[in-house]
């Protein structure tokens, strides 16, 4: 059940990204210091916690084939979720192109379709990164709460891009509602299986979550990093993000 609890919490900071998105959408520091967080504690998170723990699994439960596996399925990760972001529109896109709308009611018409879009895309990554979280949770409750703690940090800046999109407070309620509750979706998918999962499969798993952390990282937050003018905000999150995992870490192994 605690593995279900994160799932839900995740679902909280992308919430709490889309309502916030409300209030500080012209506040460029509030994404740029979320991105920081999120870049800082994904980082570590992926080299320090669940690549050696899937490299550990399936070395020891598959002969002399453990790393190839590991290879495939980090790759399988990185490009299921490349496939998956090419549904959701980037917003700096969507900006640059604006002028283009000949008048108001075209452009509202173009902000829809891409919240739309996009929302239809979350649900479908949600769902998968429910699946992978449960699984780790499973595995090492440590790791587990400092993967609630990374995607919550990217699903936050994530958030307030869908609520730019959505101008209709009924709609806004209804995607909040929905994206909220779709990693949940994905732990209850995995609780439901999980007397069919076995070490193996748990390895594979954390592989794939792998390809995806390092693609949230480097095609997703490190280009916003090196794009940015004013990285101030961004350093200042990376910086606390290593400082709350070193913080996690040693009050998990005082515990």
């Amino acid at each position: 059940m605690i593995e279900l609890l994160f799932t839900l919490l995740v679902g909280l900071f992308l919430l709490l990204g889309l309502f916030l998105g409300s209030y500080f959408k012209k506040h460029k520091w509030f994404i740029d210091l979320s991105v920081g967080l999120a870049f800082g504690v994904m980082s570590l998170l992926l080299f320090k916690e669940i690549l050696p723990h899937a490299y550990m699994h399936l070395n020891e439960n598959i002969s002399n084939g453990g790393l190839a596996v590991l290879i495939i399925g980090v790759l399988i990760g990185f490009i299921s979720l490349s496939l998956l972001d090419k549904l959701v529109p980037h917003h700096e896109h969507e900006s640059h192109h604006s002028h283009k709308h000949k008048n108001d009611d075209c452009h509202n018409e173009h902000l829809m379709h891409v919240g739309l879009l996009s929302s239809i895309a979350i649900v479908i990554h949600n769902i998968i990164e429910g699946m992978t979280l449960y699984v780790t949770a499973m595995h090492d409750i440590h790791a587990g709460l400092l993967l609630v703690l990374a995607v919550g940090l990217h699903n936050i800046p994530l958030g307030i891009v869908i609520s730019s999109t959505i101008n209709n407070k009924k709609d806004l309620v209804i995607n909040s509602v929905i994206l909220s509750i779709s990693t949940f979706v994905g732990g209850l998918i995995m609780f439901i299986l999980s007397g069919m999962i076995n070490e193996c499969i748990i390895g594979i798993l954390l592989a794939i979550t792998c390809g995806m952390l390092l693609y949230i990282i480097l095609l997703e937050l490190l280009p916003q990093i090196l794009n940015t003018k004013k990285k101030k905000n961004m350093l200042i999150g990376i910086l606390v993000g290593i400082i709350l995992i070193i913080l996690t870490t040693l009050f998990h192994h005082h515990h």
